[in-house]
């Protein structure tokens, strides 16, 4: 905290007075030219975001951030507080921000006519000049712009006509702050109508006050182009008076992907110690999310959030830190078998089209799961074939003759010595990943082994029957394949 001084303090002191936008455009400056990364934590967006976010701020911009749910347009928002000083003065005692320099308040104005130089000056954190509103079809204009305060007309006994009644909504109290207000498809057509002069001329109407109230803020708006459709839409000149729209965009790759569930993930150092997770393992999740973008029974207008990773990924490591309680071992691993507890966390982030609906969450789930896994499988080992001729090997072939004359058993809560022994038991399965998948860790190639058993059973090579927490995998046409 710094003190508080005087205004004749702050004078002698050659602050400089600085608009938010020259605030802004000083400090982006500066991290650019010392090679420092602006906006952290977004992966994926150096090539594409970043570099319109930083012309669109140069510009001295309001902008709109346009895009699916879950990427990061209020991380976006929120990371741009660091582009502010770290104190701001402000007249001490003042309800919207004044600047000593360019007071707005009556307030302010009178405090500086009767003190000058004496006036006290206070300040405030960076932390503290961050608003965010979420527009919500009960948000009214008192809300965001103020009313007339009865009770504060009362107290002081002053006419309505004083401006001193005034009640300042969220707008004017971040005057010479970032105010983000999100979803705004979802405020209502004549609320939108009231922000046209705040953001254009500075002119604020309370009530029939016409105050002339120059607020300096930096606007950020977030919106899903799907509520355009759903719910209500942007008007066209609030749209005409914000500088910049900007796309955001899902994650590319799964490398990309990846860095993102690993910086989200809400997962202690305690349990990253104790589990064990394979990169397959997370790649494949990620897959889980791309399959999910590209499946017909999602809906790709309502987007594939990247909360589901990360809520995947929460729910992996729940299930395998769940096996080590039960089993009171000291450490475990992730199976795919444990990726059935990520069922809860797609069915809950994903939007449903007719067909969807009539497949039913559940099965979507574990079909986007399949898809995920044949595609990770086909990036390590030859794709299977569909039909096996008579008298011609393939590489699949001695595992499939395996199960015709045993079977194999893999459990959820089984400590990792007692799984990766049931596996070790199908000695074709062993060459096979050990022949294809010689450059993997060991960690890798056991995972890789339930990834080979898992594909021959979505291709009906071998069946697969789940039975609480068991799945048994045997020769084609003796269990029963769950999807079926």
């Amino acid at each position: 905290m710094k003190k508080d001084i005087t205004f004749k303090e702050l004078k002698e002191s050659e602050y400089t007075h600085k608009t938010i936008s020259q605030e802004i455009k000083t400090n982006l400056i500066t991290k650019i030219k010392a090679k420092e990364n602006v906006f952290e934590g977004l992966w994926g967006y150096e090539d594409t975001v970043v570099p319109q976010l930083k012309k669109a701020l140069l510009a001295g911009h309001h902008i709109n951030l346009l895009g699916l749910r879950g990427q990061a347009k209020t991380k976006i928002a929120r990371s741009m507080i660091t582009l502010l000083d770290e104190y701001m003065p402000i007249v001490k005692g003042s309800e919207i921000n004044d600047s000593p320099f360019q007071p707005i308040s009556k307030f302010a104005r009178d405090l500086i006519a009767e003190l000058g130089d004496e006036t006290p000056i206070s300040w405030v954190h960076r932390s503290d000049r961050f608003f965010e509103k979420l527009a919500t079809p009960d948000v009214n204009v008192a809300d965001l712009i103020g009313d007339i305060d009865p009770i504060k007309a009362a107290t002081l006994k002053l006419p309505y006509s004083d401006e001193r009644v005034l009640h300042y909504g969220m707008i004017p109290r971040a005057n010479r702050c970032i105010f983000v207000l999100n979803e705004l498809p979802d405020l209502q057509a004549r609320i939108q109508v009231s922000l046209f002069n705040i953001l254009q001329e500075g002119d604020v109407q309370i009530r029939g006050f016409q105050l002339r109230m120059p607020l300096d803020i930096q606007f950020l708006f977030t919106a899903n182009p799907e509520d355009y459709t759903n719910r209500g839409s942007i008007v066209t000149p609030l749209k005409d008076r914000i500088g910049s729209q900007i796309f955001t965009h899902y994650p590319k790759t799964i490398a990309l992907a990846r860095q993102i569930t690993e910086q989200e993930a809400l997962i202690s150092a305690e349990d990253k110690t104790l589990i064990t997770v394979p990169d397959l393992a997370k790649n494949l999740l990620e897959e889980v999310a791309f399959a999910a973008r590209e499946s017909e029974f999602v809906d790709a207008k309502s987007g594939v959030s990247a909360r589901l990773t990360i809520s995947a990924m929460e729910n992996l490591m729940a299930a395998a830190k769940l096996r080590l309680i039960e089993s009171d071992a000291e450490k475990t691993t992730v199976r795919l078998l444990d990726f059935m507890s990520i069922v809860p966390s797609i069915t809950g982030k994903i939007e449903l089209v007719y067909e969807g609906e009539q497949e039913g969450a559940d099965h979507v789930a574990k079909l986007l799961i399949d898809h995920a896994v044949i595609t990770q499988f086909e990036q390590l080992f030859p794709r299977i074939p569909k039909l096996e001729k008579d008298g011609i090997k393939t590489p699949y072939t001695d595992i499939i003759k395996w199960f015709n004359e045993n079977t194999a058993e893999l459990s959820y809560a089984d400590s990792d010595g007692e799984f990766y022994t049931e596996l070790e038991r199908i000695t074709p399965l062993n060459e096979f990943v050990q022949e294809y998948g010689d450059q993997l860790s060991v960690e890798d190639q056991n995972f890789a082994k339930e990834l080979v058993l898992w594909a021959l059973t979505i291709s009906k090579k071998l069946d697969r029957l789940e039975n609480h927490h068991n799945f048994t995998f045997d020769s084609a046409g003796i269990g029963k394949y769950y999807n079926k």
